[in-house]
């Protein structure tokens, strides 16, 4: 009986999704109205009409994200859920196994399903999987947090009519086409799923849209929105920069897959800080003052150009274990290396040949990554590889530990190893050719609409060996797949620089001390403190770690004096002269104790230094494509 009963259910599912697909092919759709005027209350209201005919129904809640890399679907905090068919209430039940999906039976003479539900928007970061988005005037809007779509249909085959309902007086930026705007709200065209979820929207109380060329398509757009109607302010020469940018990019890849490209930047001190790539734009967050401190824009500016290479790389070009059939499918990352990993590469070359760092920039940032990365103890135990696999859990581990435990290597150390393939092909080819070549034929094909192509691992290699005919499977198995105790440095030694450590902090460090409000001693005595004292990591094997210092400690002095910045790099240099200890006072819950760090090396700081034994290579890799000086 229990066999019939299910069997019965399973037909009747088909056909309710044969019947959904053909009122989709009839021009049917999801209505979507979203209400944001409550977001200073940080809660969204949503209301959907999902077409439907009589029979069982199961909606989901979008779960794996693209470009997340994990189940990050915030369905804990979707609330308020009331299910309706001709004004008459609907009970639903979520299913006992997957929390994201949730079962109705739609009634006789039903031709719809009515949705009303809210979103409560974190307010805090005592999750990490939390996203903060909104703040008293501004709002960043990612649509799969509002909405349920039918199970058995492709992303790509449901259409959706996206209706949206601002607090008075805000304006948006989204790559979204407006179909008709009021007072009332807005109402985009309709679209597909996947095109909806893959167009966020930002909006605020001070908002400004500023063109960045292509009087005909594509044209660029960026879309600013901030806590204060200063933080707008663009200066003349940094927007000459980013308008350059997708010039530069364009030059890269020789195509593009968007109609036009909107570059999204929220600025603010009460949102997360993190880059969502998009095929038609990019969710950029930052802090309020990004664009008028100079030490915020030089370790932010490399944003924007790492999601826009998204578009070709991550987008256009995805690996096939992350180009899942729609949100619920477990994605699989071990290709994370290619897909974040020459991300990151490339967005720090386009950083620096678009003008929005001058070339010392551009070492300094790779001189203190790689130098983290050297300093790595995870790395003996744990390949570059796991990393890439165990993404879902790595995004949202606690930044303790981080040392031993290994993090989101698979970005810089990417980047680390594709520098090296650069540098390799360039030797290769006595210059003729490079990693841009890799990336035209690879990432760039043919111009046109916003597409998905997936790619193997075998077809990786199979591009690069029509680059450059080399034994590119044994290169990333020794540097991805096999355990290595140092970061992968020979693009660095080969480009022309030795990665060495001096009693000089770089300007990239001394702004990543002020705009993360540490003190960084990971390559003196070990470890990494907050501006209170609190005690951020330690470095396994350093002196403060054979100290007895651990992350669960504060610093309260140093020598026995109060702990202040300039007291503990003036007790550190002046170690190296000074053969007693550093005295240090740790308070560790109730308790307090007295250690003392035997470490006489001085300040120590990471930068690049030329090798003028070698072809300066590296200098050569940041030149602009499109001929225009910086």
């Amino acid at each position: 009986m229990l066999w019939k009963t299910m069997t019965a259910f399973f037909r009747q599912s088909a056909v309710l999704v044969a019947c959904f697909l053909a009122a989709s092919a009839r021009g049917a759709a999801v209505r979507l109205e979203v209400d944001l005027t409550d977001t200073p209350r940080r809660i969204w209201h949503a209301h959907l009409t999902v077409p439907a005919q009589p029979g069982p129904l199961t909606l989901l809640y979008p779960k794996w994200i693209p470009g997340h890399h994990a189940p990050t679907g915030p369905i804990t905090d979707l609330a308020g859920l009331r299910l309706s068919a001709g004004g008459r209430a609907v009970e639903w039940r979520r299913d006992d196994d997957d929390m994201h999906a949730f079962h109705v039976e739609v009634p006789a003479g039903a031709r719809a399903i009515e949705v009303a539900m809210d979103f409560l928007v974190p307010s805090d970061t005592t999750n990490p999987a939390d996203e903060l988005s909104v703040s008293a005037r501004l709002v960043d809007l990612n649509w799969n947090t509002v909405l349920l779509y039918p199970r058995g249909v492709s992303p790509r085959d449901l259409r959706y009519e996206p209706r949206l309902k601002l607090p008075p007086g805000w304006h948006f930026g989204t790559a979204l086409r407006v179909a008709h705007e009021a007072s009332s709200g807005v109402e985009f065209q309709p679209v597909s799923l996947e095109t909806l979820i893959d167009s966020p929207v930002i909006a605020g109380a001070h908002f400004r849209e500023i063109p960045l060329g292509g009087g005909a398509p594509p044209r660029y757009w960026l879309d600013l929105v901030a806590d204060s109607e200063p933080a707008l302010d663009l200066r003349a020469d940094d927007r000459a920069h980013f308008a350059r940018l997708p010039l530069e990019a364009e030059a890269l890849f020789g195509a593009r897959h968007y109609r036009d490209y909107h570059f999204l930047l929220t600025l603010s001190d009460h949102v997360a800080h993190f880059g969502l790539e998009h095929h038609e734009s990019s969710d950029n967050r930052a802090s309020e003052h990004f664009l008028l401190d100079d030490d915020s824009f030089r370790i932010e500016a490399c944003l924007l150009p790492h999601e826009m290479v998204h578009s070709w790389n991550g987008k256009y070009r995805r690996p096939a274990g992350l180009a899942t059939p729609d949100y619920q499918a477990p994605m699989r990352g071990e290709l994370l290396w290619v897909y974040e990993g020459l991300t990151e590469y490339e967005g720090l070359v386009l950083t620096a040949r678009s003008g929005l760092w001058g070339d010392s920039s551009f070492r300094e940032y790779l001189a203190w990554q790689a130098a983290l990365l050297d300093s790595t103890a995870g790395r003996r135990w744990r390949p570059l590889s796991d990393t890439t696999v165990a993404a879902q859990l790595l995004y949202t581990a606690r930044p303790e530990g981080a040392f031993w435990r290994r993090g989101l290597d698979f970005y810089s150390e990417g980047a680390l190893i594709w520098l090296e393939a650069d540098v390799k092909i360039r030797q290769l080819t006595a210059g003729r050719r490079s990693l841009d070549d890799f990336c035209r034929s690879f990432c760039g094909g043919v111009s046109g609409p916003p597409e998905v192509r997936p790619y193997s691992i075998e077809d990786v290699f199979a591009a690069l060996n029509a680059t450059a005919a080399y034994d590119w499977h044994a290169f990333f198995q020794q540097r991805v797949y096999n355990l290595t105790p140092h970061a992968p440095l020979g693009g660095i030694q080969e480009g022309g620089w030795r990665l060495v450590y001096t009693n000089r902090v770089s300007d990239m460090l001394r702004a990543h001390e002020i705009t993360e409000k540490v003190l960084d001693l990971t390559w003196s005595l070990g470890c990494v403190l907050r501006e209170n004292g609190a005690v951020a990591d330690v470095v396994p094997g350093s002196p403060a770690d054979k100290a007895g210092v651990g992350p669960a400690m504060k610093l309260i002095a140093v020598n026995g004096r109060r702990l202040s910045g300039e007291l503990l790099h003036a007790a550190v240099a002046a170690a190296k002269t000074n053969a007693a200890p550093i005295e240090l006072l740790l308070e560790d819950a109730d308790f307090f104790r007295t250690t003392k760090v035997d470490y006489h090396g001085g300040e120590r700081y990471p930068i690049l230094e030329r090798d003028s034994a070698r072809e300066d290579l590296l200098s050569r890799i940041l030149e602009p494509l499109t001929g225009e000086g910086r």
